[in-house]
């Protein structure tokens, strides 16, 4: 028998609203899955060949375009980010909904004018996106790479402004922080290993059922 084909997704927030599009694929996970306590990272499904593994949303990416896993669940946020070539995405799941944004401090921002930028210092974990966005628009950007905790960059004088990802805005308020700037709207998507989708022969059909389960 083949090797199972192997789905990761990734922990926390798209989670809970993967689950039922799994399900209207066809995949169940086991019930350990559900288990908040468990420290496994690999489970298996009510299919035979397919298991999945749960890991932090920017490994989906990774494990996926090494072709460790042959599919994964992930945000265009991260595919912009890492913009492996060995990915495709070929279904928008449309959930996990929200933006990439450049927020700052809400007294900094009453007189300020993105248009008049030339040169940025931010903090963020997206570095190679927030580079290409403001070079795409003439500005030099100087990225401090950060990995969580971002609101607090501006507070502590690590940078005055941060790119992030934002859905309600409750966090950046609750910062003294307001968006000044959208950079890219963000949606989950179905990535597949491009060499997978080639030569595994049950990654087509299970390609076609999340565009049935979206549909």
């Amino acid at each position: 028998m083949a090797d199972p084909l192997i789905i990761a997704v990734p922990k926390g927030r798209i989670l809970g609203e993967a689950l039922p599009l799994l399900a209207r694929a066809g995949i169940v996970p086991e019930a350990a899955f559900a288990d908040e306590d468990s420290r496994a990272l690999r489970f298996t499904t009510n299919d035979p060949g397919i298991e999945l593994i749960r890991v932090r949303a920017f490994d989906v990416a990774t494990f996926v375009a090494h072709g460790a896993a042959q599919l994964g669940i992930v945000g265009s946020d991260v595919l912009m980010e890492f913009d492996y070539s060995e990915l495709y995405a070929p279904v928008d799941l449309g959930i996990g909904r929200c933006r990439i944004s450049v927020a700052e401090p809400a007294a900094m921002a009453a007189q300020d004018d993105p248009r008049g930028w030339s040169h940025v210092r931010v903090a963020t974990k997206y570095p190679h996106l927030t580079k290409a966005h403001f070079a795409s628009r003439g500005v030099q950007a100087e990225c401090v790479k950060l990995n969580g905790a971002m609101e607090l960059a501006p507070t502590l004088g690590l940078a005055p402004r941060i790119v992030d990802l934002v859905s309600s805005g409750r966090t950046l308020a609750e910062n003294g922080l307001v968006e000044v700037e959208v950079i890219a709207d963000v949606t989950s998507r179905l990535i597949v290993n491009r060499a997978a989708f080639k030569t595994r022969e049950r990654v087509v059909p299970l390609v076609d059922a999340f565009r049935g389960a979206v549909a």
